[in-house]
Parts: C-alpha cells; sequence; structure tokens
C-alpha cells in the first residue's frame, strides 16, 4: 500500500491520485473519500504493509507515524523532475515576498510550495519557484533546486525541530545535494558550507547593489528580497528587471490611517522574534506601541529585548503566554501592560496613541492560541482600528 500521512493542503492534492491509505489523528473510524482513498486513524498505521509514505511537512519527527516510517519522502521528492527547472527560495523571514517578486519577474514560472499552492498543480514545462519550509526540507531525502536562495537564518520553530541547529540543517540541506551546473545565493556565514553549487554570497543588500549595480526600489525589510529576487532574474537574463509596481502582500508593515490619522502598523506575518526586530528598525526614530505576543515556538525573546531596550516603546502584551514577556520587560525596564485581548490592546493604545507616534501588531509569535493563523490576527486588527471613533 502507499501512505499519506495528514490530509492538509499537500496532501489532499496527491490523494486525488487515488489508490492512497491516508492516516491522520482527526479520523476516529475508517471510511473513504471521494477518490476512494481509505482514510484511518493514526494508529491502525502498519509500516511493514506500507511501501511509500508521504507527509503534511507539518507533523514533527515526534509523531508516531514519522517513527514508523521506513520510505518517508516529501512531496519536494514525489513531484521531481529533473527536467523541470526549479528555484527554491527559504530562510527565516522574507521567503514568501521574495517568492512572489521571483515569481513576478519570471515570466515563464509557476509559483507554488510553502506558499499554499501544492506541487501537484504545478506546470512541469514551466520554471518552478518554490517557497521551501524547513519541515518540507526536513523530510526531503533526494529533490535538489537548480537555483537556491537562502535568506538569513534566525532562530524559528524550535520546539518542532528540537534545537537551532537542527532546524539550520534543515534549511542547509539542499547544498547537500546540488551540482557544479547549480547556484546558491547565501549569508556570508556560510561561505566554507560543503557544497558544489555555484555561490553567490552577501553580508548584507548593499553586496548585492555593489555587485550587479541594481537600483533600490524598496525599503528594509523588503529591500533584501527585493535583491534576490533580481539576482536570481539575472542569473538567468543577465540583466535587471524592475520591480516598481510589485504589490506587498498585507499582513506585512501595511500601514494604515485611524479617525485620527494616526498610523496603525499591521505586521502579522511577523511570527518571530527576527521579523519584529526587521519591524522595529523602520521605525526606531519613532515613539512605539508594540503589540507583542502568542504562542512562542520555544523561542528566547533576549535579543529582541535588547533591541526593545534601545527605543522609545511601550509593550502590549497580548496572548496566553504572558509571562516570559512580563519577566523580560521588567529585567530590561521597558514600560509595558498586559492587555490579553486585541479588542482590549487597541482600545488601551487608542487612549495613548499622539499623531507622530506608531502603534505597531509585529507580534513574534505564532497566532493559534487566539486566532486561525496570522492572516485572521491581521484582518481582526485593522477592522479594530476602523472601528475607532
Amino acid at each position: 500500500m502507499r501512505s499519506l500521512f495528514g490530509y492538509g493542503v499537500t496532501t489532499k492534492e496527491i490523494a486525488k491520485e487515488g489508490g492512497w491509505h491516508i492516516f491522520d489523528d482527526n479520523f476516529k473510524e475508517i471510511s473513504f473519500d471521494e477518490y476512494g482513498n481509505k482514510l484511518l486513524p493514526s494508529s491502525l498505521f502498519e509500516p511493514k504493509k506500507s511501501k511509500l509514505e508521504i507527509t503534511s511537512p507539518g507533523i514533527p519527527p515526534s509523531h508516531s507515524l514519522i517513527q514508523k516510517a521506513k520510505n518517508l519522502i516529501s512531496e519536494l521528492d514525489y513531484y521531481y523532475n529533473k527536467n523541470t527547472f526549479q528555484i527554491w527560495i527559504s530562510g527565516t523571514n522574507g521567503k514568501t515576498t521574495t517568492t512572489q517578486m521571483t515569481h513576478y519577474l519570471l515570466e515563464d514560472s509557476e509559483i507554488g510550495g510553502n506558499i499554499g499552492i501544492p506541487l501537484g498543480r504545478l506546470n512541469p514545462e514551466k520554471k518552478w519557484v518554490i517557497e521551501v519550509s524547513s519541515f518540507q526540507l526536513y523530510y526531503t531525502k533526494t529533490a535538489k533546486p537548480n537555483i537556491f536562495a537562502l535568506l538569513p537564518i534566525k532562530e524559528d520553530h524550535i520546539s518542532w525541530h528540537g534545537s537551532f541547529e537542527e532546524y539550520k540543517k534543515a534549511k542547509l540541506s539542499p547544498l547537500n545535494r546540488m551540482t557544479q551546473r547549480d547556484v546558491a545565493i547565501l549569508p556570508y556565514e556560510f561561505k566554507d558550507y560543503p557544497t558544489k553549487a555555484y555561490k553567490i554570497l552577501y553580508k548584507s543588500e548593499e553586496d548585492f547593489v555593489k555587485q550587479f549595480n541594481f537600483k533600490k526600489e524598496f525599503e528594509v525589510p523588503f529591500l533584501l528580497d527585493e535583491m534576490i529576487a533580481k539576482t536570481i532574474y539575472y542569473i538567468l537574463n543577465f540583466k535587471e528587471k524592475s520591480l516598481k509596481e510589485f504589490q506587498i502582500d498585507p499582513h506585512k508593515l501595511e500601514e494604515i490611517r485611524d479617525y485620527k490619522d494616526r498610523l496603525w502598523v499591521n505586521d502579522s506575518k511577523a511570527t518571530n522574534k527576527d521579523a519584529s526586530i526587521n519591524a522595529l528598525k523602520r521605525y526606531k526614530d519613532k515613539k512605539i506601541h508594540l503589540i507583542i505576543g502568542g504562542v512562542t515556538k520555544g523561542q528566547n525573546f533576549f535579543e529582541l529585548f535588547k533591541e526593545l531596550k534601545k527605543l522609545d516603546v511601550t509593550l502590549y502584551i497580548i496572548g496566553k503566554e504572558t509571562k516570559e514577556f512580563e519577566e523580560l520587560a521588567k529585567r530590561f525596564e521597558i514600560e509595558y501592560k498586559i492587555t490579553n485581548t486585541l479588542k482590549n490592546t487597541i482600545t488601551k493604545i487608542d487612549k495613548n496613541l499622539k499623531i507622530n507616534e506608531i502603534a505597531l501588531l509585529s507580534p513574534a509569535c505564532a497566532s493559534f492560541d487566539m486566532f486561525k493563523n496570522y492572516k485572521q490576527r491581521g484582518e481582526e486588527f485593522k477592522k479594530l482600528v476602523k472601528e475607532l471613533k
């Protein structure tokens, strides 16, 4: 038999082929889906009967299905085709924007992967621009990109991987399979990482400007995304193409004005500390009312609070895991309020926010304690700001 683990976006696309046994913790009894696949509780998986297993990338290595599997591969492995030119983009922050920018520049490309589009929907005759997560890479055994662009790696998903070293190892793993004909765009710290791929190294955005003489069309933190996307295009076309008309997705430093023309910033996509540090850099010269908190994912927030100490900031702590943020705020002597809910937070900020100050939702945490995802958190933030009178 062939097995799928989990019944999410990735595996549902593969399931359309039919002929799969699908195991999921949410299945309480045996049933069948519309494609004739057998749906079974996870406890019924028998590894000796399974010739192939593909997992939903979100299922952690500690899960019993993963522990039992003998022939486990990823979606990237399953759809790997040497004749399809693949561009993989990864890193901790900015990978979605970089992927979208690259797809925008390459008119003959398809976009997919962790961005929410399964690989099974992509046309193998076109170039694939794929956002790859550390979860996907952890399970990938054979597939490789022709061009691999890696944004800086910062601490994230520690609770899933077990340690920062394991997270980093997953992010770098495509380099192990790349050949002399492939290109890797990497942070300078990985200059000595063993790989056959040709390396283009960078310490900052300015390295791309100096090497390729690119024009800057975006501000930090989107400037690095722009430079990497333009570099990928340059590798393939030996010229620069403008991104001036490219639109950044909502929930990434999305600026909105309230009834008093005060600035509120929706950065709900900032689900780790490094994303929040990047957001703070943009507004470092202003008084900031920062909304922080949610599911911490095992992160160490010491570095974030070192940055906050340099700024004129008041913290508004939301979510169910407030203790760690409260202790750090006291330790670094940063003014804070525990406001728990977004609605309560925005009411409090409304009373304190002056015209030349910034109200910033950049939580540094996942949203699953209170919201379905970061998008719902961001939409709720915007709705509450618009309702202010």
